[in-house]
């Protein structure tokens, strides 16, 4: 099953509210995207913890409605 850009760009923001959110869908499948995400919830965190974060706010659909993410994660200028 598909997810569509707006369903992980509103699952996002719901977790991280000031995030700015983009996402692409990279084959135009809805399996497949990338997403940057800047947020000041990841000031100070390592990118790892920081790509953490945003999978959780996905609560669990990578692998299964959502089957690839690119990801990259920035803090506000």
């Amino acid at each position: 099953m598909a997810m569509a850009a707006s369903d992980i760009e509103a699952l996002i923001k719901a977790a991280l509210p000031d995030a700015e959110v983009s996402i692409t869908d990279l084959r135009g499948d809805g399996d497949h995207y990338a997403a940057h995400v800047v947020s000041s919830a990841f000031a100070g965190k390592p990118r790892i913890a920081q790509h953490k974060l945003v999978y959780a706010a996905l609560g669990g659909r990578m692998g299964g409605e959502l089957h690839a993410l690119q990801l990259t994660t920035a803090v506000p200028n």
